[in-house]
């Protein structure tokens, strides 16, 4: 528990029809006492009065308390439900911080001690910060199960199972050479690891959390005067790069987000792919705009089409002059129309990029963790020696431990002498 009691705002900034002030901590509801004169029953919200220590009226709220440590952040726990104006919401947190033992949270502080107090794990933090920040309805979903425990539940479940491979293991070792003792249980730890592999190998081919916010990266390029800056501004629907009837206008990458159809993307506008060009500064934009091009999920090649990278999708940017003779898609800047249909052949390739095969997804870093382990598993069950194997498994549960923000190590020990009684 927190040695110092905290309160903020929780419903965001005044003005709101409602404000809802939090109080954690020790002195939660001796402060809720003080400013209410008397505490409502536990989980019931009551309608009181609230004082400052004068006596002069604060507002008429809705109390309610909830005592630790089966509370949000595991410590005595008041909610002020306030009139949201500011001059209520100011008037009430100043007398909060004149009461002896209060301050105001710092932020992330309310979250930050539910882990602490083991509320929720790690896994759930992260996932109520992406639900914060996000922007599209994937990103809702796969936050809003992280924030639930999806991940988490998988994460103990593969702990639990590594936990009794390893104790599995660990009785082979114990007992080398017993076949009446170990009979079965190189079988049994096999499948099960085998079986976890599967399932992190399957989360890892999900697109990650990072992927789900920032999209797609749509790389517009080709040679100079291909037409790319005016695509480019038409997709956008504004000016964004500078057209000229000059080739070579364009000498750096430009970047816009845009969100289309729930889809975001990153387009990037980028230097002309000239040849043998001698002006330094052009030189870099197209060392840029190669790089680029390669990192990118599509390239949209406005160029001669069978000059075109692999996989890329050919446009026929000139439609009204007749130039897409064996191109993808044609377009004009000059046919909103046609600017839908590349929209739309776009979101064909998105929704397969983006999509979601149940609704858990991971940071880059877990992701990190998770393709480890799976490498780790795989050759855990290849390993002849049962002392590499067992180490094998050992870092994969400390991995898995770091996730979830707690011991793999008690875990296997409680696996190993509570469920196989071996009478060590």
């Amino acid at each position: 528990m927190g040695a110092e009691t905290i309160f903020a705002v929780s419903s965001g900034s005044p003005p709101a029809a409602i404000a809802v002030m939090r109080v954690s901590g020790p002195r939660a509801m001796a402060a809720a006492a003080a400013l209410t004169g008397r505490l409502p029953s536990p989980r019931f919200a009551s309608l009181r009065t609230l004082r400052d220590r004068d006596g002069a009226p604060l507002d008429r709220a809705l109390v309610l308390v909830f005592p630790g440590p089966d509370s949000a952040t595991g410590e005595d726990l008041v909610e002020l439900h306030l009139h949201g104006g500011r001059a209520v919401v100011a008037a009430v947190a100043d007398a909060l911080a004149r009461l002896d033992g209060l301050r105001l949270a710092l932020p992330g502080e309310f979250t930050r001690r539910a882990l602490t107090n083991g509320r929720i794990d790690l896994t759930q933090a992260e996932g109520l910060a992406d639900l914060l920040e996000a922007e599209t309805e994937s990103q809702r979903r796969a936050a809003l199960a992280a924030s639930e425990g999806a991940l988490g539940a998988a994460l103990s479940r593969w702990m639990r199972a590594l936990s009794d491979a390893a104790a599995l293991i660990e009785a082979s070792i114990d007992y080398d050479g017993e076949e009446d003792v170990i009979a079965g249980r190189d079988d049994a730890w096999h499948a099960a690891v085998a079986l976890v592999r599967d399932q992190m190998a399957a989360l890892v081919a999900q697109p990650t959390v990072e992927r789900l916010r920032d999209g797609l990266l749509v790389v517009l390029a080709g040679p100079p005067n291909a037409g790319k800056s005016s695509l480019f501004n038409a997709m956008l629907g504004r000016e964004a790069a500078i057209v000229t009837p000059l080739a070579g206008t364009t000498r750096d990458v430009i970047e816009a987000s845009v969100t289309r159809a729930g889809i975001p993307y990153r387009l990037c506008d980028t230097a002309g792919l000239a040849e043998g060009t001698t002006d330094v500064v052009e030189q870099i934009g197209i060392e840029r705009a190669r790089t680029l091009a390669g990192r990118a999920d599509i390239i949209l090649w406005l160029g001669d089409p069978d000059r075109a990278p692999v996989g890329a999708m050919r446009v026929g940017a000139k439609a009204d002059l007749g130039e897409t003779s064996g191109c993808d898609v044609e377009v004009s800047v000059f046919r909103a129309e046609s600017i839908d249909v590349l929209w739309e052949l776009l979101a064909e390739r998105g929704r397969r990029s983006l999509t979601l095969t149940s609704d858990i997804a991971l940071r880059e870093g877990q992701l990190m963790a998770v393709s480890q382990m799976v490498h780790l598993l795989a050759h855990s069950i290849q390993q002849a020696d049962l002392l590499v194997a067992a180490e094998q498994l050992r870092v994969a549960r400390q991995l898995l431990g770091g996730l979830l923000g707690q011991d793999a190590t008690e875990a296997m020990l409680d696996a190993l002498f509570g469920r196989f009684c071996l009478g060590k």
